[in-house]
């Protein structure tokens, strides 16, 4: 653990039992959801989000679940590295009707269903069912997904509160490196993930996010997973600019699923405007020292009433070293991952 931040080990309500402020005792990080996020209130500003993403070395497949209080957004969304083909659905529900996220994250299914796009995200003992199913605009065809995320018995998370005062706060719970087998078809193609007899390796990544945000917001994050030098799987869980000054990050690295925390702010180089070139991401001390070189940018820009952001999100390869559990760095080539830079007003 290179960390000083306070380390949460019992449950824990995120607000004051109004549900207005952040409660004291909430201020910290966890290796499994504790946070139950009690929000009530502070219209325009709260935010419920379960974001879901699919890594293969040619794929990326994304599912989003949320409710940003003046709108309601469910996606699936693809993308084909190598021929940079993309496509999937995005319903949008004024006043987020019909899109409803629990306190707990994860103790009740997610639905939506309509004529173009269902979707469902349900917990089981052994980890999370993903299914959807939906119709390709401009008669592009259907795409599906049929997968379960396994929930590897003590694979750790990386759950934090990232106050930016009492009335300004998230909770976020970051989830890398959890094994994903089962199928999804996009674009013409089948692919199958860890089945038969040479199974495709596929890592499911999970963001949570309820909270209480401010109108105007920068961010980075990335993530990814693959195999150390020595053996071992690795998870990349980073992150940047919105906790600056906050006293806590969402830094991290998995090791055979155990976490180890990191409380410094990292130093990300990159260049928006040519986001293609290399994205290189270091920790002060240099037990952290990645580079991304991408091979797919999904670029996208959102302007719906109030709401409005930008992203390039890169999707690639990383390679470098991270920090051991136990001291030391563990090397890796080639982990499948994304990064990206948000700028959003919402």
């Amino acid at each position: 653990m290179s960390t000083t931040e306070h380390e949460i080990v019992e449950p824990v309500d995120l607000c004051t039992p109004d549900g207005r402020r952040l409660n004291p005792a909430a201020r910290g990080w966890s290796r499994r959801p504790l946070h139950r996020a009690n929000l009530r209130g502070g219209w325009g500003r709260t935010k419920r989000w379960d974001y879901w993403a699919i890594l293969c070395d040619d794929l990326f497949v994304s599912l989003t679940f949320a409710d940003v209080d003046y709108l309601g957004i469910v996606a699936a969304e693809w993308g084909d590295l190598a021929s940079g083909r993309t496509g999937g659905r995005v319903v949008t529900r004024p006043l987020a009707r019909g899109v409803r996220l629990p306190d707990l994250p994860g103790t009740e299914p997610l639905r939506f269903a309509n004529r173009n796009l269902e979707l469902a995200i349900v917990d089981q003992p052994d980890g999370t069912h993903l299914t959807a199913h939906w119709a390709e605009p401009r008669g592009g065809g259907a795409g599906e997904v049929d997968v379960v995320v396994a929930a590897p018995a003590g694979h750790e998370s990386l759950n934090v509160v990232i106050p930016w005062s009492d009335t300004r706060f998230q909770f976020t719970s970051k989830h890398q490196a959890r094994p994903v087998s089962g199928t999804v078809s996009v674009g013409g193609r089948r692919h199958t993930f860890g089945r038969g007899a040479e199974p495709v390796e596929a890592w499911g990544v999970l963001d949570v996010g309820r909270g209480r945000w401010p109108y105007e917001t920068r961010w980075n994050w990335g993530g990814g997973a693959g195999h150390a030098a020595t053996g071992e799987v690795v998870g990349i869980q980073i992150g940047g600019r919105w906790t600056a000054g906050t006293g806590f990050t969402e830094n991290g690295v998995l090791v055979d699923g155990r976490l180890v925390k990191l409380g410094d702010e990292l130093t990300w180089d990159y260049r928006w405007d040519d986001p293609m070139a290399p994205w290189h991401v270091t920790s002060p001390d240099g037990a952290l020292d990645l580079t991304l070189v991408p091979r797919f940018d999904r670029h996208a820009k959102t302007d719906v009433l109030v709401l409005r952001t930008e992203v390039h999100q890169v999707f690639g390869s990383w390679s470098g070293q991270v920090p051991a559990p136990g001291g030391g760095v563990c090397r890796l080539e080639g982990a499948v991952g994304f990064a990206e830079e948000s700028r959003s007003r919402w």
